[in-house]
């Protein structure tokens, strides 16, 4: 009798699925059960303090870090598999570069650690120096390029074999405006031509633009997922965001703002609102308690706001 023929699962084609990922520090539970998946094409942002388990999630999927429990495939292939292997790409938060090498030294040593040889690896370079703005940079030794520049180089590095899906962890660390855009513009080109990335940020602002789902990270656990908007929705519905500043922002302060269910940060002050004419009564009871307000705004919430009441700290502590 002739077998059935195998069906394929369309959930084991995502680009990247992680399920029940565990990975412990001796007493420390770096992450705790995260269940992930990447649709095809996707920028998925991860947002979270520090120490939230961002870094330890990426580097469990690239296997610079053995978990504990669950697992990870890509494109239904285990992520220590040659398959996946060859899917996957990584742009760590450290630079990893040769600096008394040139650009083009330097990406024709990644090619090969790749399997890239002949042609298709110089075919391989010319993409990245290219992609990256460094074609008139390409015999220029590493350690003569700037800090953004090098950056770029690096996020080429780690490219050079045109894998389907990125992980991207932190990858405008330490640069300036100017090169911070030109990231935005090559992580941009590659979104367009339908590679799928997971994107590591401590930048709200990159979260928004880059992204299509922001998933945030915290104690190891994933405690929100959605688009931006989802996000909002789901933790303010239709309220507004009152920020209050205060003239003297002392331990009287911070109790009377928990008592009226705000939070305190750096002297600011935030609350939640349904209607805007509850301000006046926000005016009002800060002068009852004797708290002088050095300046107050209404406004929209942001993933900001959000980030910030779902885990109760700024993105950067």
């Amino acid at each position: 009798m002739a077998s059935s023929p195998v069906v394929s699962n369309p959930i084991s084609l995502l680009p990247l699925q992680i399920d029940g990922l565990v990975k412990r520090f001796g007493d420390l539970t770096a992450v705790n059960g995260i269940t992930l998946e990447l649709n095809a094409g996707e920028c998925l942002g991860l947002l979270g303090p520090n120490g939230a388990g961002k870094s330890t999630l990426i580097r469990s999927i690239v296997g610079r870090v053995i978990p504990d429990g669950g697992t990870v495939t890509v494109f239904g292939d285990r992520a220590d598999s040659a398959g996946a292997r060859a899917a996957l790409g990584w742009v760590p938060q450290e630079l990893a570069l040769y600096p008394k090498l040139t650009c083009r030294e330097n990406l024709g040593a990644f090619g090969q650690y790749y399997g890239l040889r002949g042609a298709a690896l110089q075919q391989a370079i010319e993409w990245c120096l290219g992609w990256a703005a460094l074609t008139d940079r390409a015999h220029e030794p590493v350690q003569n390029l700037s800090g953004g520049m090098k950056r770029r180089l690096n996020m080429a590095a780690g490219l050079i074999h045109r894998p389907k899906v990125i992980l991207m962890d932190e990858p405008t660390v330490g640069v300036d405006p100017q090169s911070r855009n030109r990231i935005f513009e090559m992580i941009e080109t590659l979104h367009a031509e339908g590679v799928s990335m997971i994107y590591t940020t401590h930048y709200m602002e990159e979260a928004e633009r880059l992204c299509n789902r922001i998933a945030i990270v915290d104690h190891g656990r994933i405690i929100a997922l959605g688009t931006r908007d989802e996000l909002v929705r789901n933790s303010f519905a239709s309220r507004s965001e009152v920020l209050a500043r205060f003239a003297n922002a002392d331990d009287g302060v911070a109790a009377w703002v928990e008592q009226r269910g705000g939070i305190l940060e750096d002297g600011a002050a935030r609350f939640t609102i349904v209607h805007a004419t509850e301000v006046a009564d926000l005016l009002d009871a800060a002068s009852r308690a004797g708290h002088e307000l050095a300046d107050i705004s209404l406004r929209k919430p942001n993933l900001e706001s959000v980030f910030l009441k779902l885990t109760g700290r700024e993105l950067r502590d």
